[in-house]
Order: structure tokens, then sequence, then C-alpha cells
């Protein structure tokens, strides 16, 4: 049976990773009772500093600027100071933590995130007004208070994350290492052609076969018997081969080293019939159930009125149940039965064995009334 061969494009992969750009900026404030109660529209601001390619500053207001209604706590804006012509937006977060002057190291804020929630927010590069995003929301008297406000100063660590839009690389073909298919039965079949090893000689009408123990030992429990088993020859000469031609033995050796023969299409016309009889002998013989399968099937599809009744004869030495059904059920046909009957075969058959005609009549009633088989038992078409 044919196989439809399904063409399929390589398989490609792409990767994406995000892009997303950490800096830190200390914004030290000396004289912090200088820059409060001025006016709630005064705020000081850091200097400008540089994260993800972008300027940043961080806006403290020390008293509630005049759109904050809450008057009691303390704010800090971060804020974009780039202006980038084609930058679209990006995606930034501040975390603003206070430095403890009695250790030197930044703890967590002690009020939390203003947007904690969604501490990201979006900023336009390219609008003309600048644009900012809350920071820190802190009660005055928190934020006022030791080890954060100590000799007039208080020291702010500004940790501002930002997010741009993700790195997508290229679509690129996926590496892969092309394994070769499998050449074992050639390497075997090379193997026994070389005859190299070679353990074991078969004298066939007087030509010779070398090969190898192991090999015939593992295809065939006949073989394996004979070779490697309590009775085994052990004489230094050949071992003969009776009641086989020499072709028939070196296709059977070729099966059974490379489980098929290289000659099958050849084989499989009328003209061969007879060969792969034998060779269905042979299998059987040594227990070649593939092989003996192969020659049912063959010869199941060669099924003639001038056949059928040898081949039926064959199937039934040979316990080949499934032939043996198809040559029955092929003479059970309406339009065969007369001619199959009118053979000599079947004559010939009839004499020789009367009882398997007779089983064969009594199953072609049975076969009459089944409907016609339309399954194949042929390993080809598997």
């Amino acid at each position: 049976m044919k196989r439809h061969q399904i063409e399929t494009a390589p398989r490609t992969v792409s990767t994406c990773v995000p892009n997303t750009a950490v800096g830190t900026h200390v914004f030290d404030v000396i004289g912090y009772s200088q820059i409060k109660g001025r006016s709630h529209e005064e705020y000081v601001a850091s200097g400008t500093f540089l994260v993800g390619g972008l300027l940043w500053a961080v806006v403290l207001y020390p008293d509630p600027p005049a759109f904050v209604l809450d008057d009691d706590n303390v704010t800090a804006f971060l804020e974009l100071r780039s202006q980038r012509e084609g930058g679209g937006k990006v995606r930034a977060s501040c975390d603003v933590r206070l430095v403890d002057q009695t250790t030197g190291l930044a703890s967590a804020s002690p009020s939390p995130h203003p947007d904690a929630d969604k501490p990201f927010r979006v900023f336009d590069v390219e609008a003309e007004e600048i644009t900012r995003a809350s920071c820190l929301k802190m009660k005055r008297t928190q934020f006022e208070a030791p080890p954060y406000l100590v000799d007039d100063r208080i020291i702010l660590e500004c940790v501002v994350t930002v997010k741009k839009e993700p790195r997508v690389s290229r679509a690129r073909q996926v590496p892969r290492i092309k394994v070769p298919p499998s050449n074992i039965t050639q390497q075997l079949g090379d193997l026994l052609e070389s005859k190299e090893g070679a353990d074991v000689t078969f004298d066939v009408a007087g030509e010779i076969f070398p090969a190898h123990k192991l090999v015939l030992a593992m295809r065939s429990p006949v073989f394996r018997a004979e070779l490697l088993g309590p009775m085994r020859e052990t004489g230094p000469g050949p071992i003969a081969i009776a009641d086989m031609q020499p072709a028939v033995f070196r296709d059977l050796l070729q099966f059974i080293y490379t489980d098929w023969l290289p000659r099958l299409r050849a084989l499989e016309g009328d003209d061969n019939g007879e060969m792969i009889r034998h060779l269905l002998v042979a299998a059987d013989r040594y227990a070649v159930d593939r092989l003996k399968l192969l020659c049912q099937s063959i010869l199941c599809k060669n099924l003639r009125v001038g056949n059928v009744a040898s081949t039926l004869a064959l199937a039934d030495r040979h316990h080949c149940g499934m032939l043996k059904d198809a040559c029955i059920e092929f003479m059970a046909c309406p339009n065969m039965l007369d001619d199959v009957v009118a053979s000599q075969g079947f004559v010939d058959l009839d004499n020789a064995a009367p009882s398997l005609v007779a089983e064969a009549k009594e199953k072609m009633g049975r076969f009459k009334k089944m409907p016609r088989m339309t399954k194949s038992n042929d390993p080809e078409d598997e």
C-alpha cells in the first residue's frame, strides 16, 4: 500500500525577553527645615539620572501640594524629564526608601506605596509636558522622625524600574540533527555476503553456504536447537541439508538475515509460484514465521482455477490456516466452483486426500452464507 508523503515546513522558533532596566538614585536633602513651610506650590527636585535610556527626576513636596487635599502627608513623584521623538510610551515604577542614618542602610518605607496594587505607570516619551507618577505618600510624623531625619538631613534612596516593549528575536530555524534510517538489515545482509566471521557451514545439494550461528539461532528456534542445543552437531564438516534446493536455502538465509527478499516482486508472478511454495515449506521447516506468512500472502494473491487445489493441499500439510480458508473461499465462488471441480488438480486432490476435500466442501457451504472478505492479510499492506 502506497503511503502519501506530507511535506512539512521547517520548525522555527523566536524568543521574547523582557526589556527592563533598573537604576538607583540617592537623593540627599540637607537643610530639610529650610525647604519646607514655604508654599504648597514649591517642591525640591533631585538631579536628573538615567535609567533605561531616559532621564528621570524625583520631585519631593515637603508640604502637600495644592492639588492634594490631605495636609498631613509628605509626597514624592517620579518625573520623566526626557523627550524623544518616536520614543512611544514606557512603563515605570519608583520605590522610594528612607535611609536609616544610624546604620546607613535603606529600609522599606514605613508607609506603603501609594499605588501598591499598580506600581507601574505609563509615561509618554513624546509628550511635550512633563509626565509624573506618585511614588511616595507618608505621614509627616513618620517621615520627619529619627532615624530618618537626623541633623536636619534626610536621605531618600529611589529605585526606578523601566519596562519597555519586550525584545522579540527574529524567527530562526530550530537546530536539529538528522538521524539516518536504520541500516541494520543492510549490515546483516553484507555480513552474510562477506562471510566474515562465519562459524558454521551448510551443504545443500553440494553447494556450500557459510553462516553465523548466533544470527540463525536468534531468528529460528529450529536452528537454535540444532546449532546451540544439547543435540547440536559438533563435527568439523558442513551440516547437510536434505530435501531442499540451493536457491531456496539461499533465499531462506537472505530472509533470516535481512527480514526481506530482494527478489520479492519477481517471485510474485505465476511463473514463480513453485519457488514460493518451496520457500513456504522451508519457512515452516525452520519456523521462520514471517517468511511463512509472506509466502502465504503471495500464494493467496495468485490463486487461480488451475492452482487452487494444490495450494489447498500445501496449506493443509503445513498448517497455514489463513491460506487454507482463502483457497476454500475462492473455490466457493459460484462462477469458479464448476471450473475448479472439473480441474485435474481437484481430481488429484480428491483421490489423494478425500477427507480434505470433504472438509473443504463442508466449509464452502458456510462461506456461501458469509459476506466476502474485504480486508487483506498481506504484510505488504500493513
